[in-house]
């Protein structure tokens, strides 16, 4: 498939879900190989099975929306990635499309105004600006990239990292942001050392006025890989108490939500293992952002991501303020 082999990659990845007609991750891939021969109908179709079938997975929801923007359904585009969103607060691509998709829709109704009253000054500038904001002659900016490990289903997209331009028809639909599903690490939590981000030197303080920074950086870390070890074991309390009283909830719901739905996913069937990598720690005073890979394997998904958390010290325990995908 990155060598351009669609017809080929779609003869393979046939032949392995005929070996193993219940491999998800095989008949995802399937979906992006038809997308990329555009055979939009039929990767639809992948799609949505997978979403009827594991409805918490986000990748098939924003996938599918991205087809349905591609063939003009933008009505069905947004409900999918409001969907993928609900499944996955934190899932950024889905948030960045859904951005992309509304600005593509406001494209449409300015033209409309304009086209009953050619003469409305607010809808040209306001007009004028979506086109500046998506490239040269209206077309949205192409953004996405490609994964070793797997692919978006845009044609827009570059093969490989980074990605290289390609031309595409004005005006273009949302483009589609990667989907990564690689496979997880085998240990519940990696060992590797943070690498520990300094930051600008301040005025010199007494020793007592807060712990010393390698016992700072020593107790984050052990904050956060037990909180992933809480994870792994489904330990819902332990992973819960992981997160402070002023955790900003994704999205802006509400705590008792966000913890109803966290509970959900992490007790449902079947074993979890979280892994981190990469971890880098910058500490400032009693808050420290922890920059890392989160290597996720269950038996529905298997991803790597880049993540970030905020950690605040509160009663002498390092607290989860924000958790977000990283860059």
């Amino acid at each position: 498939m990155r060598q351009g082999q669609h017809a080929k990659a779609l003869d393979e990845v046939n032949e392995l879900i005929s070996a193993n007609p219940k491999d998800r991750q095989a008949r995802f891939l399937k979906g992006v190989v038809l997308a990329e021969l555009n055979r939009l109908d039929e990767a639809a179709a992948v799609f949505t099975k997978l979403t009827e079938e594991a409805p918490e997975l986000p990748e098939p929801y924003n996938n599918l929306a991205v087809i349905y923007a591609q063939q003009k359904q933008y009505d069905k585009a947004r409900t999918a990635l409001e969907m993928s969103i609900r499944t996955h607060p934190t899932y950024a691509t889905a948030h960045e499309n859904l951005g992309d998709l509304y600005t593509q829709m406001a494209r449409q109704a300015y033209d409309r105004a304009l086209q009953i009253d050619s003469g409305n000054a607010n809808a040209q500038a306001k007009l004028k600006l979506l086109r500046d904001m998506q490239g040269v002659g209206g077309r949205p900016v192409a953004s996405a990239t490609r994964s070793t490990a797997s692919t978006a289903v845009a044609s827009s997209a570059a093969v490989s990292t980074p990605p290289a331009p390609a031309p595409a028809p004005a005006p273009q639909p949302v483009p589609a942001k990667p989907v990564v599903i690689a496979a997880a690490s085998s240990s519940a939590v990696a060992s590797k050392p943070a690498v520990v981000e300094k930051p600008a030197e301040k005025p010199a303080e007494k020793p007592a006025d807060k712990p010393a920074a390698n016992t700072a950086n020593t107790d984050i870390q052990k904050a956060v890989e037990a909180w992933a070890a809480a994870w792994s074991r489904k330990d819902v309390k332990g992973y819960l108490a992981a997160y402070g009283r002023n955790f900003e909830v994704p999205g802006g719901g509400s705590r008792k939500e966000w913890e109803a739905e966290r509970e959900a996913r992490i007790d449902k069937p079947g074993s979890i293992k979280v892994a981190l990598s990469d971890i880098r720690i910058k500490l400032d005073g009693d808050t420290a952002t922890v920059q890392f890979r989160q290597h996720y394997n269950s038996k529905t998904l298997n991803t790597s991501t880049q993540k970030v958390l905020v950690l605040n010290r509160q009663g002498g325990r390092w607290l989860i303020q924000q958790e977000r995908v990283g860059r």
